[in-house]
């Protein structure tokens, strides 16, 4: 018989929790729930070990810790694996003296963003956690479920015998093509959908890395800063996997930054065009890295939406988080997308130290020159690993609050209270769609009514929520 491992989101609220990125979706218009891709890689592992995975999401449907305790009753995995955030730690450490209480010997692994950075603290703090995976998890889950000793397992931190030991860093993974693809049989995909037409919708994994670490950003501490790519083909190779066995047409490409290296991005466009699979896809994009010719092969291989990380309409504000871009290359790269049919889903930051009514002011008046399809307007959230957060310690800045992430903000700036950057935060969403001109330019673009549907329900729910 086969030793079991569940993998699992605690019960805690949606979340996106692809480690650099902890955001709720409950409070965020169009950001819908996406699978838990991260542990469909450790199921792959986990196979690949010979243990029998078993991948539960707690948070989508809202399930307790009561129906939590009953699967692992009826379960009794040898090991738990579960992802915990910064944000909902609290909440996510209620299953450790579940499991303990069901499952005397089992084996409690933590993994997540969190735990690159907080591991002895998280393991002194929660009796009965075993070991937390820092950094990369597909080569160290390995090396534990194969038996390798805690001693020479790099990248985990641990306890033995009443003492916390904590291992080498694990170097990152160079070659993104060796690990296996996610074992997407394991999950129901027709509850991950695109959130205008309703069609499956999967998340694929193309790149890791970012060279350009961010003030507010966890990317380049958890993924270093050389870009990692996959091999185009690899990538096809999972999209053709995605379309015959699970009809899955609609992908989001998940990386650091996807347009990093232009001739990749061609070789990938061009490897889907060769494949004949017809597919659409969304991608991010830096301000600063699109060229026309890039863009247009990306339109013809199915890319319908990018995202970009606009920030601010502050040059100054940009200047401070160390983007490295200006708003004028912003203005010229959402023309480019934009000319070439495109949508572009551009996100800003309110609340980071140095706000002002200033540039809150510039930054909604930038916003709506673009005229950007979707916006999202995420209050400033001081992640545990990032510059933001040491900043905040450094000039007590006021309470970290992480109530509500990205909704509600987590600190006051050098001139305005959270109260204010709430304020500001509702204004500039609310005020950016709700202009007739926005509407209308929405309603020229809608090709179904399963779309016309969803924008309505999207608008009920920014007229309503708090």
């Amino acid at each position: 018989m086969q030793n079991k491992i569940l993998l699992l989101y605690p019960p805690s609220p949606v979340m996106n929790r692809e480690d650099r990125c902890q955001q709720p979706t409950d409070n965020l218009i169009v950001i819908p729930p996406l699978p838990p891709t991260d542990l469909l890689y450790m199921a792959s592992i986990a196979k690949k070990a010979s243990f029998e995975p078993i991948v539960k999401d707690y948070s989508l449907f809202n399930q307790t810790l009561d129906d939590f305790k009953e699967d692992l009753i009826k379960i009794k995995p040898d090991i738990v694996v579960f992802n915990a955030a910064s944000t909902t730690l609290k909440n996510d450490m209620k299953i450790v003296p579940i499991i303990k209480e069901v499952l005397k010997n089992s084996l409690v692994i933590a993994k997540g963003a969190h735990f690159s950075f907080m591991d002895v603290d998280s393991l002194k703090k929660f009796e009965g956690l075993d070991i937390v995976i820092r950094g990369e998890t597909e080569e160290t889950l390995y090396d534990i479920l194969t038996h390798i000793p805690f001693e020479n397992i790099k990248g985990i931190t641990y306890k033995k015998d009443g003492q916390i030991y904590r291992n080498d860093d694990r170097p990152l993974l160079e070659n993104l093509d060796e690990i296996p693809f996610p074992a997407r049989e394991l999950i129901d995909n027709s509850l991950y959908k695109r959130p205008d037409t309703d069609e499956l919708q999967a998340v694929i994994k193309v790149s890791r890395g970012c060279p350009y670490h961010c003030f507010f950003c966890l990317a380049t501490p958890l993924n270093g800063s050389k870009v990692r790519t996959r091999s185009p083909k690899n990538i096809v190779d999972e999209i053709k996997e995605c379309y015959e066995k699970y009809n899955i047409k609609n992908f989001v490409f998940w990386s650091d930054i996807f347009n990093y290296n232009s001739k990749w991005v061609q070789d990938l466009c061009n490897e889907i065009i060769n494949s004949k699979l017809t597919i659409t896809f969304s991608a991010n994009t830096r301000a600063d890295t699109a060229d026309i010719k890039t863009v247009k092969l990306m339109k013809k291989a199915g890319c319908k939406l990018v995202s970009m990380g606009v920030e601010s309409g502050s040059d100054f504000m940009l200047s401070k988080m160390g983007k490295k871009i200006n708003t004028s290359q912003i203005r010229k790269t959402v023309n480019i997308f934009k000319k070439e049919g495109i949508k572009v889903y551009a996100y800003y930051v309110l609340g980071l130290p140095f706000e002002s009514e200033e540039t809150f002011f510039e930054t909604m008046k930038f916003a709506k020159s673009l005229n950007t399809e979707y916006v999202s307007f995420y209050t400033a959230t001081a992640l545990i690993g990032t510059k933001f957060y040491d900043y905040v310690i450094k000039n007590n800045l006021g309470e970290l609050n992480f109530d509500m992430p990205y909704y509600y903000p987590s600190v006051n700036t050098h001139y305005l209270s959270k109260e204010r950057v709430f304020e500001m935060h509702k204004i500039a969403t609310k005020s950016y769609y709700a202009r007739l001109s926005y509407i209308l330019m929405m309603l020229t673009k809608i090709q179904s009514f399963t779309e016309l549907k969803n924008y309505i329900k999207a608008g009920i729910r920014l007229l309503f929520r708090k």
